[in-house]
């Protein structure tokens, strides 16, 4: 079993989800999910925790990690920027609130994404530079290699903030996941 989830499905439940207040979201963008991908959705004790990669800081909450597939909430209530990081997975963000701004090497313009827009997608081997503003609120999607992204999400956890608190969580709540998911015979 390789990749479960389908990035227009995940955009559509989002954009039904973009005028609701932001807990509510979070709840019923959950349960359409597990709904649509029964037995890929953490439903119970949704467990946010800090983030720092890039440069960046918010607040991530796993809802589904395998070694192929990520599906998280991230956001930040007072705003952040940095480097999105450079992989070999592709990863998809869908705006629930807020605005982020992003641009490419060369590029001399942002682009800015909100709810409602098509989805952020950064492919595999690009980088980008970000800048979420306050009170913004995505679903993101990673496929690819997933270990291989947890270099850059925990770099700065590690080494800048020295966080060992939520670099133990991270791994801790990954690893349930991704075991759980290969249990259940999904990479």
């Amino acid at each position: 079993m390789g990749y479960v989830f389908d990035p227009e499905h995940l955009q559509e439940v989002t954009d039904r989800h973009v005028n609701l207040p932001l807990q509510i979201a979070f709840d019923e963008i959950t349960e359409e999910l597990a709904t649509a991908y029964p037995g890929h959705i953490r439903t119970q004790s949704r467990r946010w925790m800090l983030n720092n990669a890039g440069g960046a800081m918010g607040q991530i909450c796993l809802i589904h990690g395998s070694v192929t597939e990520y599906l998280l909430f991230f956001g930040t209530p007072i705003g952040t920027e940095g480097h999105s990081g450079r992989y070999p997975t592709r990863v998809w963000d869908f705006m629930i609130q807020g605005e982020v701004w992003t641009y490419v090497e060369g590029t001399f313009e942002r682009i800015v994404s909100k709810p409602g827009i098509e989805a952020m997608d950064l492919k595999p081997g690009v980088a980008k530079g970000y800048r979420a503003f306050e009170d913004s609120w995505m679903l993101e999607y990673a496929r690819g290699p997933i270990p291989l992204m947890l270099p850059f999400g925990l770099w700065d956890t590690l080494f800048s903030t020295l966080d060992i608190v939520t670099f133990g969580k991270t791994l801790w709540q990954y690893g349930q996941l991704a075991t759980d998911q290969l249990l259940k015979g999904k990479i």
